[in-house]
Order: structure tokens, then sequence, then C-alpha cells
């Protein structure tokens, strides 16, 4: 028999469509799976079990009069408690906020999800605003790696990650400040997706600013296109979103990665220490894309590692965040958090527009990269999932969860699309990514690219199964 909870949203819907299989099927069997592995791993807030069956039914039935509601309809989805979700508490990871509602309106994503016919099978965790690279907060706990339940599941879109890697829903819905879609989508082995910003739109407006991202986690790039063609669309409440895209990115999949000129960047210029099982993975992934006709080619990024720039920013950001709590709530407050407050409570306007100033010269640079080059490719991460619980590998020397993650927040700097692609494992069985980039507004680029690479893989197995 199908198990319902492997199957991706794309072979859901098609099924639903023929009736192989119900949308109250589906939804019972997520639900079955989020319930069993929330001990081991805490990928969840809280669960809306009868919620989501109701909704479940109600598809069910539009589908029985052959009248879906939308594209998603009956599809089991995950929301990250940073995003508003009407009918339920969004606590962001926080002992200081109240779960007093009235809790009244959707998250734009949210809400295209809900006029698509998404069944809401929960809320996933977050470290506390979502300030780090790991997941874990004072309101929820730890979040753990579902290949090894000792190590992190990364963050801040932990939960998330967890939950799709196990079949707890095929599709999530997480934000990306720093990397907080790619890494926990790496550490775990599933797709990510920071889209260009402003493409999905955001409301409230993030007090990380033209950082805060939103994006999908799926198993594969199928079903974010997909889900990128639901989300991705205009809303009045967000003042900086994009007009509507030009077309459907799913049907922008097929288009292959012949003749796109590739730039593989292993370090970014001898700038990261990449692991030796990550560099080989990622670079076995890149000889597949130049054996699927593209034009690769070793070329590193012109820029220095912004994260002095990217930690006043960011920090400011979290200073903000947390401007409205008394004393007593800041106590309450996970102590890493505390300490970036404070730092970012520090800086002065002339501090935040130098960095500023950074910011639009890296997106200069990087504009001008992209007229030599379609993509840049990197190693997601220069490590796998290390032990959980902690912001940084024990050992490591690193002070924040930006020294792990130098691949990631520069591409949030320039507001890029970037996403990553899982292309192996480690010794330890440990998932290995793969990032892919391209220049502002093409994000069709990122997701055919990453479309060919998981066509190539099933390929390569069926290969292997025949002989």
């Amino acid at each position: 028999m199908t198990d319902l909870t492997e199957l991706t949203a794309v072979r859901l819907v098609d099924g639903y469509r023929k009736g192989a299989f119900s949308p109250v099927e589906a939804t019972r069997a997520v639900l079955e799976r989020a319930e069993r592995i929330q001990p081991e791993v805490n990928a969840f807030v809280r669960l809306t079990g009868e919620e989501a069956l109701d909704q479940a039914r109600r598809a069910e039935e539009r589908w029985r009069r052959g009248e879906p509601c939308g594209r998603l309809d009956g599809v089991p989805v995950t929301v990250k408690d940073i995003l508003l979700t009407r009918g339920q508490p969004t606590l962001r990871g926080s002992r200081a906020v109240s779960p007093d509602g009235p809790w009244d309106e959707d998250a734009p994503s949210v809400a295209r999800l809900r006029e698509h016919g998404a069944v809401f099978v929960g809320k996933t965790t977050t470290p506390e605003y979502g300030w780090k690279g790991v997941t874990d907060s004072p309101l929820s706990g730890v979040t753990r790696n579902p290949h090894d339940p000792s190590r992190t599941a990364g963050g801040s879109s932990g939960g998330a990650a967890a939950a799709v890697a196990l079949g707890a829903g095929p599709l999530a819905l997480g934000t990306d400040g720093g990397g907080s879609v790619r890494i926990p989508a790496s550490f775990c082995g599933i797709f990510g997706l920071k889209p260009t910003y402003g493409r999905v739109p955001l409301y409230p407006a993030s007090a990380f600013g033209t950082l805060a991202h939103v994006g999908p986690m799926t198993r594969d790039a199928a079903d974010a296109a997909l889900m990128l063609d639901v989300v991705g669309t205009p809303d009045a409440r967000d003042w900086s979103a994009l007009g509507p895209a030009s077309g459907s990115y799913t049907e922008a999949l097929s288009g292959g990665v012949r003749g796109l000129r590739v730039a593989y960047s292993p370090t970014l210029g001898g700038q990261v220490a990449v692991r030796p099982a990550v560099a080989g993975a990622v670079r076995r992934a890149v000889e597949r894309l130049a054996e699927l006709g593209a034009y690769v080619t070793e070329a590193d990024p012109d820029f220095t590692d912004p994260v002095d720039a990217f930690h006043t920013l960011w920090f400011s950001g979290a200073a903000r965040v947390v401007q409205h709590l008394r004393a007593g709530q800041r106590e309450l407050l996970d102590p890493g958090l505390r300490e970036i407050v404070g730092a970012g409570a520090r800086y002065s306007a002339l501090d935040y527009l130098a960095a500023v100033d950074v910011r639009m010269e890296l997106g200069r640079r990087m504009g001008v990269f992209h007229e030599s080059y379609d993509l840049l490719v990197t190693p997601t991460l220069p490590v796998t999932a290390f032990e959980a619980g902690v912001e940084v590998p024990k050992g490591s020397g690193y002070r924040r969860w930006t020294g792990w993650t130098p691949f990631t927040y520069p591409f949030n700097l320039t507001q890029q699309p970037a996403a990553t692609v899982p292309v192996g494992t480690d010794g330890d069985g440990l998932p290995v990514g793969l990032q892919i980039v391209a220049a502002r507004h093409r994000d069709d680029l990122v997701l055919r690219t990453a479309h060919a690479l998981y066509g190539a893989e099933t390929a390569l197995v069926t290969a292997r199964s025949a002989g």
C-alpha cells in the first residue's frame, strides 16, 4: 500500500484527482506521523488534529464533486510559529509573548495557502524570534535532527525541516533572515528556497527588515515551485511586495540547465574552511550539472565576508524586536538573544547606515557577477549537523551562529534567490546541501536547476536498481 506520508504535494494532488486516496486519509496519516515523531525530534509547538481533519473533510467533499478550491486543496502543510495563523497563537518561541488573542489574521503566505485549500496540521518550532541558526528556545526546548536526534536540526526553521524530512506534511512555510530556511533544510536533507525578497509578501513586517524572507520547505523542487506559485502573489499589507510573477514557476521547471553559465565557488575564494565530506559531495553534484549541459567554471564572487555589516543589521533588528518588553519579560528571553539585543542597542544610526553601505556595495558586486554567470553554486554550509542544544559546534572557536554559516547570510543582504538541494551524506550519514544562487528575480533559474539535479539523482537510482 502507498505510504501517504512519503508522497509529495504534487503526487497527493494527482491522487486526489484520480480518486486513489483522499485528503482525509492523507491528513490522518500525516497527523499520526507527527504525533509519533514529536517526542523524539520536537518539531511542533502544537498540532491541530481536529481542525485539520475538519479542513480535510471539506476538501474531500470538494474533490468528490470535482470542484477543488485551489492548487493545494487537501494537502497537509505546516507553518513556522513566526507567521500569523488565524485561530492559533503565534508565540515566536518566546515565553514573553502572551498566548491571549485575538489571533484573527493570517500572514499573507498563510492566507494564500488557506485560499488554495491547504490543510494546516500544526505550527513548527523556532528559536526565540528566529534569532539564530539552530532551533531551541525557552518556550519549546530543543528541536532535533531526524537523521540523528543527538544533533541539531538547524534553524531557525528547524521544526519545519524536521517535519518535512519525517513525513509530517510535504509542505512547510519557513522564514529566512540569514539562512533560516536553507540551514535546517541542509541539515535535515530536504529542499529549501529563500525566494527573491518580496516575492512572498510578509506581514507584519519583520523587525529584521529587508533581510527577512518567507520561503517553501519541501521534499523536492517541484513541490517548492507549486508552493511558490501559490504564496508568491502580492498582498496589500506588504508595501515592499513584488508584483505578480511573470509566469508559473511550475511550468518553468522543465527548462533544464543546458547552456546555463554556472560559477562554482567551493570556498568563496579561500575564505571558508569546508569539511572534506561536504566538499566532495558538493563537487560531485557540480559535476552532474556539467554532465547535464551546464557550462561550469570554478569562479568566486568578488566580495569579502560581510559578517560585521550583517551583525549590525541583525543585532539592531533583535533590539527592535524586544524593545516593547518590560524588564521582567526580558528576563524570560534566551540568554544569547539578550546578549545580541544589548549589542544591537549600542549601535548608532551612523553604524547602521555604514552597514547599509556595505550591503549596497555587495549587491552591486553580485549584480555585476551575474552579468557573467547565470548561477553561483556553493556548499550550503561548510559542516554537517552538530550536537543539539548549542549555538555553535563545540571546539569550533565561533562566537555566534554566523561563524559556521558564511555561505548563507550574504544572500540575505543582497536579497537574491537561493536554495539548498540535498546532494549526499557524510560518513555519519548526515545530509550535505548544495546552494544555488541566482540574480534577483530569477527564482525560476534556481528552481529549474534544482529540479534538474533531482531528476538526475532519480535517474541514477533507477539505473542502479535496474543494474
